[in-house]
């Protein structure tokens, strides 16, 4: 009698056919001791999705830590022979940091790992299996493939210095171009070198097409081998890869991955359900010559999963959330001016969802703070935010486009004849305690922090602060409080974001609208 997979819960039934999946393909699978030695993390924190990890004394006096990281103990107890590729797979909980609720997490991982002799059928067998492990779920998915080698070949041809890089990856995982511009501007790159950083933001899309177009580029000898060994991958992959993309400006973390880079998306799941790479240096501190391959599937993220007839019908609307007030009405004038107007006027109407079905496009109507995280949970598919909530709130979404709404910028103020005492920690008002915090970090500058919701200005005049941070659109409430701008250090305006997972299922929608946003604003010249 066969089995029927269905009568079990969904990370269940997932978990039970990839591990026959693994076992299958050679993989043994690798049980992990639930506490490391402290120091384990602390020499390697560089490879560790976080440093921060719950640590404790154990009996015997060692400091020990809850375990953060798989891919770490395996890489530490492997220890391939020369010529040995070892292989295995994982079923395990991992113990970090959750943005959200600002706690310790328990994270159900399941993963696999090809350490040593890893050549180009050992690579390919690794994303084969990554295809299959997304296609075992059920639903719509995709894979999208990388290789950091072709990134740091445009840097290195570039000459753009080491301490930027991470600034201008993180803007390329982004898909940041306006601010991507800017950074190579500001750094002295030239308009060659911006032009080729936000040309990588182009290459992406079918496997071949885009390995064909790349090649047209004149790439360096660099970029050149890594689009080789994508060439010999695609070849090794045949039926496997078919329906994989590539993504020339995945950027994985620079200290971590060192060649093929790859993510997976399922339709509904509102960011990546699956991660891997190549990491070669890591595998090297423990096994010298070692290579290494592997990738982990997220298990809590399968309960998110809606049913496979309900997201393909969800997927045929663009879902947008906009923000209440002055600038959600400039939004929703802009959107409607480009042919997405709604069947009803939301100002008429109490209720918080508005739709057009012609265009197959539905408002969320939602607090100016909440905007961004609908976005990154996947209520909703694009937004318009702020600059100012969108770093406050450090969301995990790309930022596609800056409109241009709502101008003004974020200061430093204080009183007009402001001398900072160095000698004593600053003491800063404001409610944007994030922004404030990383720009006094950067210049490396102590600060205390105050936080206040209203009346910012009134903390120096009342001798509660010594400056504040604010958004400065005129500056005459501060002139008329016998307050000045001291620094101006962040550009405010309504930016366009997207949920990184519905761009991938939703791109050509998001594109379309994209393009008539920006044919709008052009006359405007904004």
């Amino acid at each position: 009698m066969e089995f029927d997979w269905n009568i079990c819960p969904r990370p269940e039934r997932c978990t039970l056919q990839l591990r026959a999946l693994y076992e299958q393909a050679g993989y043994r699978k690798y049980r992990c001791a639930r506490f490391e030695e402290y120091a384990l993390y602390q020499q390697n924190e560089n490879f560790l999705p976080d440093a921060r990890v719950i640590t404790f004394t154990d009996l015997d006096g060692k400091l020990r830590a809850i375990r953060p990281d798989v891919t770490l103990s395996i890489a530490k107890n492997a220890q391939p022979a020369p010529g040995e590729c070892k292989k295995y797979y994982y079923i395990e909980q991992v113990c970090r940091p959750s943005r959200e609720s600002r706690t310790f997490q328990e994270i159900s991982q399941m993963g696999l790992e090809a350490l040593g002799a890893v050549g180009p059928a050992q690579q390919a067998e690794v994303v084969t299996l990554a295809a299959r492990s997304l296609a075992a779920l059920g639903t719509n998915t995709v894979l999208e493939l990388g290789h950091m080698g072709y990134l740091t070949g445009l840097l290195d041809a570039l000459a753009v210095p080491p301490a930027l890089r991470p600034a201008l990856l993180a803007l390329l995982r982004d898909r940041n171009a306006h601010e991507l511009r800017a950074r190579a501007a500001a750094a002295g790159l030239g308009e060659a070198a911006a032009d080729a950083l936000c040309g990588l933001l182009t290459l992406h899309g079918p496997f071949g097409a885009v390995l064909a177009r790349a090649r047209a580029l004149d790439p360096t000898p660099a970029q050149a081998a890594a689009l080789d060994e994508l060439q010999a991958l695609q070849n090794e992959l045949g039926e496997a890869g078919r329906g994989a993309r590539l993504d020339l400006s995945l950027a994985g973390d620079m200290e971590y991955y060192n060649g093929l880079v790859f993510s997976g998306y399922a339709a509904g799941a509102p960011r990546p359900l699956l991660k891997g790479g190549r990491y070669d240096l890591l595998a090297r501190r423990f096994t010298p010559g070692a290579c290494a391959l592997g990738f982990a599937l997220y298990l809590d993220e399968l309960d998110r999963l809606p049913d496979p007839a309900g997201a393909e019908a969800d997927g045929r609307w663009l879902n947008i959330a906009l923000p209440k007030g002055r600038l959600g009405d400039k939004a929703y004038g802009l959107l409607a001016g480009a042919g997405y107007g709604a069947s009803e006027n939301y100002n008429d109407t109490r209720k918080l969802v508005v739709e057009n079905p012609e265009a197959r496009v539905r408002y969320f109507l939602v607090k100016p703070s909440d905007v961004a995280i609908y976005v990154e949970h996947g209520a909703a598919d694009i937004g318009i935010v702020g600059k100012d909530i969108l770093e406050e709130s450090g969301a995990d979404v790309y930022e596609l486009m800056d409109t241009g709404l709502g101008r003004c910028r974020m200061c430093v103020a204080g009183p007009k004849d402001f001398a900072d005492d160095e000698s004593r920690a600053l003491r800063v008002a404001t409610k944007f305690v994030n922004i404030a915090r990383a720009h006094f970090e950067a210049k490396g500058r102590d600060i205390d922090i105050i936080q206040l919701n209203g009346s910012i200005e009134l903390a120096p005049i009342l001798g509660l602060s010594d400056v504040i941070v604010d958004i400065v659109e005129t500056g005459t409430t501060l002139r008329e409080n016998d307050l000045a701008v001291l620094e101006e250090f962040l550009p405010i305006s309504a930016r366009f974001i997207a949920n990184r997972a519905a761009y991938k299922f939703k791109y050509h929608q998001i594109t379309e609208l994209l393009g008539k946003i920006g044919a709008a604003l052009a006359p405007a010249g904004k």
